[in-house]
């Protein structure tokens, strides 16, 4: 799905979650750090998200699993954008933002 990268902070919702119903959390960590917007780096497949078990209400870290932009790799991976809807852990992650920069919008295919 096209749209703007995000980056640190963005909010991501896990459907089915870790112990069925939806996980909520936000990306944490971004493992590269050569492309950046307004100073943030851009989140890219193999960030790190700190998710919440909804059941539970006990933390646990998600990568981001392989999807996101068909067009824009950095540093070999693949960006995420808010929109997406990429296979990670136990469900797909939905990528819900806000953006890193929203006058950036890529419109790649997943």
């Amino acid at each position: 799905m096209p749209g703007p990268p995000v980056t640190i902070g963005c909010a991501v919702v896990l459907s089915p979650g870790a112990a069925g119903p939806p996980d909520s959390g936000f990306i944490t960590v971004i493992t590269q750090m050569a492309a950046t917007a307004n100073g943030m780096p851009l989140a890219t497949v193999g960030s790190i998200c700190q998710m919440v078990n909804s059941l539970s209400g006990a933390p646990y870290p998600l990568p981001i699993g392989s999807g996101g932009s068909g067009s824009v790799t950095i540093s070999g991976s693949a960006l995420v954008r808010m929109g997406d809807m990429i296979p990670s852990g136990p469900g797909v992650l939905t990528i819900l933002g806000p953006p890193a920069a929203p006058f950036i919008n890529d419109q790649g295919t997943p």
